[in-house]
């Protein structure tokens, strides 16, 4: 008997991965409108048998149980930094708390951005995850800054641009990369930018042309639009060596930072964006396994009720089955050379994305599938033969196979203190936290320990004009949730009714030494009191996401006596 046309569709989506269904928050099924999936389905191919990946191990190594501090790399400025926290600033700090007895340091996504102006001040989109943003670099820390006259160096140093109240990227970038062709320009010969890696040299290109054509390659001339001898003979090979150049340095300046946290349990963290830009430079260079048109981001849900566009690019399945997963072992293994450990953003996303096919909005999208345990494998063997651990971002509400699995293979979830609730509202004791998890009080995406206690994510979303409902509603739920963290605390025996917002913050980070977690990490925006927080999702020029530093330079929070308490307490010495 031939299958109905509601049959036929299924089977075609199951073939290509693609859900015809999903299920919310609430457990009410949801389907998707047969045009959406059919949309979806046009981007990918039927699925194959493919090559999998040949040995890895089941489970990672047990984490040790640790702590350490949780940075915004560019809001930790030094006296000699240029305006950004930079590679040179992450190894001091690194120093710093391995003295102090700390494990970890997990820092933003490093990844690179296109280096033109106005320069993506966000790390969560990156132009390439392969490769990283040498607006990071440390001048005076390069072999040819070193090397150079008198008189060049005074040149370079003239450079620095002054100390802002927020991060400017595009005039530190502009400095920097004045300073970095001045250098660049006095090497006499070609000595190290012979023998380029082909990802470097695709790299390299791709940033070449995107300083002459823009940063969108979708926009380019069409003989452009892909790497091959065209696109290498049009590159000014100036520019792609320039740029060779600066990749290394990075690699070598990162090295160093990882050496100063080389007597850490675990070591420097680095973070995984979920996606990359659609018209940057992974899409350009790794365009026969990236999803062409379709962006990523989320379905519907109570906070959302359009969905969400991400506006970010991400891997084909099928393609990458095909492939031996090359490319994403590939990212994998550059990523954990210079690092302890990873985090990845949105975990769930190693099983599904919402993807969303173009003509269509945030809601418009499907579920695509991949092959987790492909993907977890690969993950798994680059970790073990990296010696590194591996944290999933599995915050909010994802499937039950994704926390099984995290914690069955030693995966560390995510625990933080503004989501550890029950379904009444209430904080979750400290000893009912997972123990195979990464624990924290907030992320770059919530309140600040101070913003939380004084209504300052209230405040700023009202301001910004992206609340939900009255303001009086929200300052409402913001006291009750006060006022139901301070049950927490006093119940706890760390705080009472009546403490000072100071003395809370420190009954915060007591509270993480109480839990199991393998990792508990503190951020020197809630110990040093900071109100905002890094990033207001939602918003975009409303809000200066990614761009507020630390409230002391780093020489002068390390030697501040509240980081040290924290410090102590964290260590189990206060």
């Amino acid at each position: 008997m031939p299958l109905s046309p509601d049959e036929s569709l299924n089977a075609e989506a199951a073939a290509r991965g693609v859900a015809t269904w999903y299920e919310t928050a609430g457990h009410r099924r949801v389907d998707i409108e047969p045009d959406v999936v059919r949309a979806v389905m046009a981007l990918l191919e039927p699925r194959t048998a493919g090559v999998t990946p040949a040995t890895a191990p089941v489970v990672l190594p047990e984490v040790p149980r640790t702590w350490g501090w949780m940075i915004q790399l560019y809001g930790l400025r030094s006296a000699a930094s240029w305006g950004v926290g930079d590679f040179a600033d992450l190894a001091a700090f690194s120093r710093w708390a391995a003295l102090t007895g700390a494990g970890a340091v997990l820092v933003n996504p490093l990844h690179a951005v296109a280096p033109v102006d106005p320069m993506q001040s966000s790390p969560y989109s990156p132009s390439s995850r392969r490769f990283v943003n040498a607006i990071y670099l440390r001048i005076a820390d390069l072999p040819e800054y070193k090397a150079a006259a008198p008189a060049l160096r005074a040149r370079v140093d003239a450079l620095r641009p002054p100390a802002a109240d927020l991060i400017d990227y595009d005039a530190v970038w502009r400095a920097k990369r004045a300073a970095l062709e001045l250098l660049f320009s006095d090497i006499s010969d070609d000595s190290g930018i012979s023998d380029i890696a082909p990802a470097l040299r695709d790299f390299a290109t791709y940033t070449a042309l995107a300083e002459a054509h823009g940063v969108d390659w979708r926009a380019w001339p069409e003989e452009l639009r892909r790497p091959g001898p065209a696109a290498y003979a049009a590159a000014d090979p100036a520019r792609a060596a320039f740029h060779v150049w600066l990749q290394r340095r990075c690699a070598e300046q990162l090295a160093t930072a990882n050496a100063a946290a080389a007597t850490m349990a675990v070591g420097i963290v680095h973070d995984l964006a979920v996606g990359i830009d659609p018209g940057g430079a992974d899409a350009w260079t790794l365009q026969d396994v990236i999803a062409q048109d379709a962006k990523v981001g989320a379905p519907p849900d109570a906070f959302n009720q359009q969905g969400q566009d991400w506006g970010l690019a991400t891997w084909r399945p099928d393609r990458l089955a095909a492939t031996g997963y090359e490319a994403y072992r590939d990212l994998l293994r550059g990523i954990f050379a210079h690092a302890g450990g990873l985090r990845v953003d949105h975990v769930a996303g190693l099983w599904r994305l919402w993807w969303i096919p173009p003509g269509h909005g945030a809601a418009g999208g499907a579920y695509v599938h991949y092959d987790a345990s492909a993907m977890l494998g690969v993950l798994i063997e680059e970790a073990v033969r990296a010696g590194a651990v591996v944290v999933g971002e599995d915050l909010g509400t994802v499937e039950p196979v994704v926390t099984e699995t995290l914690q069955a293979r030693n995966i560390l979830g995510s625990a933080v203190l503004w989501f550890t609730r029950d379904d009444d509202g209430r904080f979750i004791p400290p000893a009912r936290w997972p123990a195979n998890a990464m624990a924290s009080i907030s992320t770059h995406d919530l309140p600040t320990a101070t913003g939380f206690l004084t209504g300052e994510h209230v405040t700023a979303r009202a301001e910004a004009g992206v609340l939900t409902r009255p303001v009086a509603e929200e300052r409402a739920a913001a006291e009750k949730d006060r006022t139901a963290l301070l049950d927490l605390l006093t119940a706890e025996g760390l705080a009472t009714p009546d403490s000072t917002d100071a003395e809370i913050v420190v009954a915060m980070h007591r509270l993480l030494t109480r839990t199991p977690c393998r990792i508990l990490l503190a951020s020197p925006y809630d110990v040093l009191g900071e109100p905002r927080q890094p990033n207001l999702p939602g918003t975009m020029g409303q809000y200066p996401n990614w761009r507020i530093p630390l409230p002391l330079s780093l020489e002068s929070l390390t030697a501040d006596p509240r980081m040290l308490h924290i410090a102590e307490i964290l260590d189990g010495s206060a």
